[in-house]
């Protein structure tokens, strides 16, 4: 028994017996990733003779990305559009027939983390990020800046993007869009803001003597100088 055990060992190793693992999705092609299979965890990884047979890895666990351009609400006001989101990769075959690049032969210069971490940097922005921009950009438009619900507007889109995502094998877990105004747009919105607020008191004119009050109101800074003591001599 002890001889068998030691035989098997050995031909594992000459053989470089290969599992896929629970934590990533495994796929095998033979025809240079024209097709795919995916070999499910605990299963031996097969090996194959010839330059189009090669294994890919893809996660099987949350990962997390970001994305920030610029974007408009109704009328063409204007702001730049953070974006946070958390996704898991659901079908690694779907997702590497839309990131392509990912399905081709690892050299062994690319196999350390941070070109993996790169691959799939770059994969997050063909795959996700146009159209979390699409998306975020198409719903905006009819969104007035001054009434504006981010959870409300968040919920929105996250079942869109989630529908157009699904195809790709993408599914996204939550997400969350910070607009960034510029200072003008800022006060702009705060004065229309508050005028709905004077409107419904039936206290349009004194709002609009508060507002041109406040526009005019003058800037105070005031810079202290600390002068140290002298040292006694």
């Amino acid at each position: 028994m002890r001889n068998f055990i030691l035989l098997l060992t050995l031909a594992c190793t000459i053989q470089s017996c290969d599992y896929a693992q629970s934590n990533v999705q495994t796929l095998v092609t033979d025809d240079c990733g024209v097709s795919w299979k995916l070999i499910e965890p605990g299963q031996s990884v097969p090996r194959g003779i010839g330059v189009c047979h090669y294994v890919v890895t893809v996660p099987n666990y949350p990962m997390q990305g970001d994305a920030k351009f610029t974007c408009a609400f109704k009328g063409n006001v204007n702001c730049k559009i953070n974006v946070y989101y958390d996704y898991n990769i659901v079908s690694a075959k779907d997702f590497i027939s839309e990131a392509k690049f990912l399905g081709k032969a690892r050299t062994s210069s690319e196999t350390n983390d941070d070109a993996q971490t790169g691959v799939f940097e770059q994969a997050e922005n063909s795959v996700i990020d146009k159209r979390v921009k699409n998306v975020i950009g198409d719903l905006l438009i009819g969104e007035d800046a001054t009434d504006f619900d981010q959870n409300v507007f968040e919920g929105k889109v996250f079942d869109k993007i989630n529908e157009t995502l699904k195809q790709r094998g993408v599914a996204l877990n939550f997400i969350e869009i910070v607009p960034e105004f510029g200072e003008q747009t800022t006060q702009a919105i705060d004065v229309a803001t508050a005028m709905k607020v004077y409107e419904t008191k039936n206290l349009v004119d004194v709002g609009k003597d508060v507002i041109r009050a406040k526009a005019g109101a003058t800037k105070v800074s005031v810079q202290t100088n600390v002068t140290p003591d002298k040292k006694e001599d």
